[in-house]
């Protein structure tokens, strides 16, 4: 899908949902008019599409009239491919009309911040596994788009279910310029992490559900020593099978930058997800399936900021592989002092015998 030279930035910023009930007129502040009192063709031509998503909603509960404009689908058609352009394609058009309420309920349900829900995840699933997994990503740099694109994953077939799940947006050969500079320092690394942002929308088509899986901005960004490329990861924590190693899994989203001319920018060499228990194993497909399946009807919500929340949780599922790891060792330093003691007793006992 090629990419538009420029596009409007993402609508990111702070909620201007704060609806002014009154207004006024030739700035005689004694002289007031509701917002009732504006024809509904301006509300919506020039109030409602100056809107992101969320103030969007918000001035939806502000009154009986406003919701009736606020819900209407060309309205969150906007929003969603401004907000989204990889929805852009007729493919996505078309399954994106068959949610429940059309692009206003794909846009609720793809821009918030999955929960980390333990209920959800043992809780029974209304829908089958999905056939088909539908990826779209976009990707900015300092509010300009720098990547899009869209990948369908089948998913019924021996070698995804058994194979580690794993989805690829670019060709092995295949890049995509950017106007990335090389971050040679830990500044410039620690900035790149403050400008870059990515959205993954996986859509399950038939059941028409979909999630965000990305962190918003990368909770890391690497310089690998020997190639001096960079890896930016970004991340979300799923919930799995509770008492297993998948109790908790990462969902990972790996972005590598390198190359590019002298003085240029890097392009983007690979943009990638996989599926991470706590043990440090990827999963295959028919198990990361599952987990994705619950995740779809888990509860989604944010509690501050959303690259704050993000980070927040990779740290944790990072101490509870820590601390994993460690209980192992322990068990394993256990079980192996037992055996040595076995080991020295069992000895022992033959040569008594022996001597006897």
């Amino acid at each position: 899908m090629a990419v538009p030279q420029k596009l409007p930035p993402p609508p990111f910023p702070p909620s201007t949902a704060e609806t002014t009930t009154a207004f006024s007129i030739h700035g005689d502040s004694s002289s007031s008019s509701y917002i009732s009192d504006v024809h509904p063709d301006i509300l919506k031509t020039h109030i409602l599409t100056r809107l992101d998503g969320p103030a969007l909603a918000s001035v939806a509960c502000a009154s009986t009239e406003l919701h009736s404009l606020a819900s209407q689908d060309d309205l969150w058609t906007i929003i969603c491919r401004s907000t989204w352009p990889s929805t852009d394609v007729p493919r996505l058009r078309q399954v994106i009309s068959t949610f429940p309420h059309g692009p206003r309920s794909f846009f609720s349900a793809s821009f918030p911040l999955l929960s980390v829900d333990q209920a959800s995840a043992t809780s029974p699933v209304n829908h089958d596994r999905p056939s088909e997994l539908i990826s779209a990503v976009d990707i900015y740099y300092r509010n300009e788009l720098i990547f899009s694109r869209v990948v369908e994953t089948e998913t019924e077939s021996g070698w995804f279910r058994c194979s580690p799940f794993r989805i690829d947006m670019l060709d092995p050969k295949d890049t995509c310029p950017t106007p990335i500079s090389h971050p040679d320092t830990q500044d410039a690394r620690r900035e790149l992490a403050e400008e870059l942002t990515l959205s993954w929308i996986l859509i399950d088509a038939v059941g028409r559900r979909s999630m965000n899986l990305s962190s918003h901005k990368p909770v890391s960004v690497q310089r690998h020593w020997l190639s001096g490329e960079v890896h930016a990861r970004f991340a979300s924590i799923l919930a799995g099978e509770k008492g297993s190693s998948s109790e908790f899994v990462q969902c990972g989203i790996l972005v590598t930058c390198g190359g590019g001319t002298r003085g240029g920018g890097m392009h983007v060499r690979e943009v990638s997800l996989q599926v991470e228990d706590m043990d440090g194993m990827f999963l295959n497909g028919k198990d990361s399936l599952g987990i994705l399946n619950g995740s779809f009807e888990g509860k989604k919500g944010i509690k501050g900021r959303r690259e704050e929340e993000g980070r927040k949780r990779y740290e944790g599922f990072l101490e509870m592989k820590r601390e994993r790891k460690e209980r192992k060792l322990r068990t394993e330093g256990t079980l192996d002092t037992l055996c040595v003691g076995f080991g020295l007793l069992v000895l022992v006992c033959l040569g008594f015998l022996c001597l006897r």
